[in-house]
């Protein structure tokens, strides 16, 4: 099955803000092929579909941030800060842009978010089995890691003298 836009145009395209993973208005409209204005008109008409948890507008520090992320920017000119839209909001967003290509859009997004949970959580998981073999080893090596410190110790240095014993005298 052919894909609409390559998995790895949208997953380059979903950042981390305010700890959840969204998409910016002007990256939706690009891959919906539609103007940022026209996508963001349609939201605001529909403003009830979207709550806080599934789109909200970055301040000027965090649009900054994003701008710095960037070495040329791409939003020269904008009159207002981006809206950026969570999974939920970009679902919401077929609804809104009632188009075939919204819809197949759509579905690829849902997939490259899908996707991305699906490394995170591999991730986690690979993470917590390197941490218990980790435990696992600790104890077992326990032995090996004593025996090297033994070796690791500097042995106290004999003690003699130096010269002629006189008679009495034990060797030391």
């Amino acid at each position: 099955m052919s894909s609409l836009i390559p998995s790895e145009i949208i997953e380059n395209k979903i950042y981390l803000m305010r700890g959840l993973k969204v998409m910016i208005d002007s990256d939706l409209a690009e891959l919906y092929n539609v103007e940022t204005r026209t996508l963001v008109q349609a939201v605001k008409r529909n403003i009830d579909r979207f709550p806080q948890d599934f789109m909200f507008q970055l301040n000027q520090d965090e649009f900054k941030i994003l701008k710095s992320q960037f070495v040329i920017s791409r939003w020269g000119g904008r009159r207002y800060l981006p809206y950026v839209f969570t999974e939920q909001g970009v679902a919401m967003l077929s609804s809104v842009l009632n188009s075939k290509r919204a819809i197949s859009v759509n579905i690829e997004i849902m997939r490259a978010f899908v996707r991305l949970r699906e490394m995170i959580a591999s991730h986690k998981e690979l993470s917590s089995k390197l941490a218990a073999l980790e435990k696992k080893y600790d104890t077992q090596f326990k032995v090996v890691f004593d025996a090297i410190r033994q070796l690791m110790i500097q042995p106290e240095p004999k003690k003699r003298k130096i010269g002629f014993l006189r008679d009495g005298e034990d060797k030391v």
